[in-house]
């Protein structure tokens, strides 16, 4: 049975390009968003507005939508007002799915918002609090839409909310992980090494489609292959490595970052020093989500199409 369109929103990164050609095979898709997209195939609908405009209104509002998934969440904390469009976008997009009657929204989250502390348990679970914003005030957006979203996780039986928190994401996207690991000397902290959890960036797009099943709502982790320590995950890449002091390291990235010199604020550096990993056994029982790949294929696949 066709389950109907399914409307991808910030479709235009390379995750959402990934997501659509595998939505694709089974559903019709249509996707919104602030950037233009290349290589779509020739029946998929995208549509190049911003869901805050009153011209998203009518994608949305289109009776073959049964399911939105929210990708379009700005991570980028130098954006002037991307905290507030964050929110707002968000909260324009729950109205739609109220006012048309739109079943399912997935938003993607993310397993950082957790924020990596020297006293975390080894994994944490769903209900472990978001921290992340404590510590770093670039967290604070994807938090409160975290949190946004959780609010009308059960005060809207009608539309049923899946919020997907992934460990990070690694692969072609152009995100502060991968960018890491794409290093050609990749810097550390003196005396840490801490255990790295890391998810394909396809076994992302597949527990994405595992959430769009009917009867699905809730808070899921998703993880990848079993954790290993920094040191190993550089060494498979075959990366040079350099130790720097956790103090110089710190007063260097804010002064880079402030000047736009780096993507890399210095508050990321307690994830290569401290733990954050997840818990995914809610998705694998919730969900039937098992990682599709093991460790060598999700750390190689930062090189892949890395110069595209």
């Amino acid at each position: 049975m066709n389950p109907g369109t399914v409307l991808i929103t910030g479709m235009g990164g390379r995750l959402g390009g990934r997501l659509l050609r595998r939505l694709h095979r089974t559903r019709r898709v249509i996707g919104v968003g602030q950037r233009v997209a290349l290589g779509l195939p020739k029946d998929v609908e995208y549509h190049l507005v911003d869901p805050l405009r009153s011209a998203a209104r009518e994608v949305f509002s289109r009776p073959d939508v049964k399911a939105i998934v929210h990708l379009g969440v700005i991570h980028d904390s130098r954006r002037r007002g991307s905290h507030q469009s964050n929110l707002l976008t968000l909260e324009r997009v729950l109205g739609y799915a109220e006012q048309f009657g739109i079943p399912k929204l997935v938003l993607l989250s993310s397993a950082n918002t957790y924020g990596p502390r020297p006293e975390n348990p080894q994994f944490l679970r769903e209900d472990a609090p978001l921290l992340a914003s404590g510590r770093f005030t670039e967290m604070r957006s994807l938090v409160e839409v975290d949190l946004y979203a959780q609010s009308h996780l059960w005060r809207r039986p009608e539309t049923e909310i899946v919020i997907l928190r992934p460990a990070h994401v690694l692969g072609t996207v152009r995100n502060a992980p991968s960018n890491y690991l794409r290093l050609a000397l990749v810097p550390t902290v003196l005396g840490f090494d801490p255990m790295l959890q890391a998810v394909h960036q396809d076994d992302v797009t597949q527990a994405i489609e595992r959430a769009l099943m009917p009867g699905i709502r809730g808070i899921y982790n998703i993880a990848g292959p079993p954790p290993v320590p920094l040191s190993k995950a550089l060494r498979v890449l075959g990366r040079r490595s350099v130790g720097i002091p956790y103090s110089l390291a710190k007063s260097g990235l804010t002064g880079l970052f402030q000047f736009g010199m780096t993507h890399f604020p210095a508050a990321e550096l307690d994830f290569i020093r401290f733990v954050c990993m997840v818990d995914d056994g809610a998705a694998r029982q919730a969900l039937g989500y098992v990682p599709e790949h093991d460790l060598r294929e999700t750390l190689l696949s930062v090189d892949e199409e890395r110069w595209a």
